[in-house]
C-alpha cells in the first residue's frame, strides 16, 4: 500500500470525519453509521460474511457508512486482495468506510518500553489498511500495565498514542481512543491523556455505555461523554434494551445527543447494539429509529 501524501496532514484527517456545516444546506444535525460489532454474533456464527457487511448495512438498514472491527478480518490487514474486495463492495453499495476498530494488538500504554513500542508497530498495519479503505481513523485502546499512579499511566498511554499518531499523520489518518474499560473509562483520565498527546489527529471516540472502570464501579456516562467530546472524531451510540416507547433503557439518548451537539459535533454517530432482548437486526433498527427521532426533535 502506498502512503498518502504528507500534505494531507492532520487537518486533512480531521476533515475526513464527516463533520458538516449546518449553514444553509439543510443538512442533518448528524448522520448515522453502523459499527460492525452490532452484528458480532451473526458474524462469529458465520451467518454473515464480513465481506457482505456493507451490503447488509445498505440493504437491511438503509445506512450509508460503516465502522469495521479488525476481529472479523484479523489475518487480512496486509492482504490487499481482500481489502480491495471490502473497498469495492462498499463502493458498489454507496457505503462509506469510516474507521477500523482495532483490538488485540498490545497495550499502547504498556509499562515496558519495548512492549509499548511493539504494540505501536502492531497497529501500523491497521493504519495502512484503514488508509487503503479510505477510512478517516483507526480506533484503538489506551490500555496500560503495571502499578503506576493515575498520572504515570496517563504518560505511558500518551507516549504510545503520540508515536502511533505521528505515524497516522503521515497517512492522513486519525488515531482515536474509545472509553473501553479500566482507566480509559474514566473520562477525566482519558481527556488528560489527549491533552498530553496534544496532536490534532489524536482524539476520542466517546461510547455512551462503556464506563465500567472496574471493581464493580461505573463512571457517570453523561459526565464522561461531556469530558471526551472536545476531542471526539467519532461517536458510538451504544444500545442494549428498549422500552415500549422505543427509548433505550440505560441511556437517555436525548440528553446524550444534546451533549454531543453542544460540543459542536455534527459527524457520524455509529450504532453499536449489544443487547440480547431482541435480535441484532431488530436492535439495530430500533437504535436507528431512536437516533432519527431524537435528531428530528433536536433539529
Amino acid at each position: 500500500m502506498k502512503n498518502a501524501s504528507l500534505a494531507v496532514g492532520a487537518l486533512g484527517a480531521a476533515g475526513a470525519t464527516g463533520c458538516q456545516s449546518l449553514g444553509g444546506g439543510g443538512k442533518p444535525l448528524y448522520n448515522i453509521s453502523l459499527a460492525q460489532w452490532s452484528l458480532h454474533k451473526t458474524l462469529f456464527a458465520k451467518k454473515l460474511d464480513a465481506l457482505d457487511f456493507a451490503k447488509a448495512t445498505r440493504e437491511e438498514f438503509g445506512i450509508d457508512a460503516v465502522e469495521y472491527v479488525n476481529q472479523f478480518f484479523k489475518d487480512k490487514a496486509n492482504d490487499e486482495a481482500y481489502l480491495g474486495q471490502l473497498k469495492s463492495r462498499a463502493a458498489d453499495y454507496g457505503v462509506k468506510s469510516l474507521l477500523i476498530m482495532v483490538d488485540g494488538e498490545g497495550s499502547l500504554g504498556h509499562g515496558d518500553t519495548a512492549e509499548r513500542n511493539k504494540a505501536v508497530q502492531n497497529h501500523h498495519k491497521w493504519a495502512n489498511a484503514a488508509q487503503f479503505l479510505g477510512c478517516h481513523s483507526i480506533r484503538v485502546n489506551a490500555a496500560t500495565t503495571g502499578n503506576g499512579s493515575f498520572e504515570e499511566k496517563q504518560k505511558l498511554a500518551a507516549d504510545g498514542l503520540r508515536s502511533l499518531s505521528e505515524y497516522g499523520a503521515k497517512l492522513g489518518l486519525n488515531v482515536i481512543v474509545e472509553n473501553h474499560g479500566g482507566l480509559s473509562s474514566n473520562g477525566a483520565w482519558l481527556a488528560g491523556v489527549m491533552k498530553i498527546v496534544n496532536l490534532p489527529n489524536c482524539g476520542t471516540l466517546p461510547d455512551f455505555g462503556n464506563f465500567n472502570v472496574g471493581d464493580g464501579k461505573w463512571y457517570d456516562r453523561y459526565q464522561g461523554v461531556t469530558e471526551l467530546m472536545p476531542f471526539a472524531k467519532a461517536v458510538s451510540a451504544k444500545s442494549h434494551e428498549f422500552d415500549e416507547k422505543g427509548d433505550e433503557v440505560r441511556t437517555d439518548y436525548r440528553r446524550m445527543m444534546s451533549i454531543v451537539l453542544a460540543a459542536g459535533y455534527h459527524g457520524y454517530v455509529g450504532i453499536e447494539y449489544e443487547g440480547s432482548k431482541v435480535d441484532a437486526y431488530t436492535g439495530i433498527k430500533k437504535t436507528k429509529q431512536l437516533l432519527e427521532t431524537v435528531r428530528d426533535e433536536l433539529s
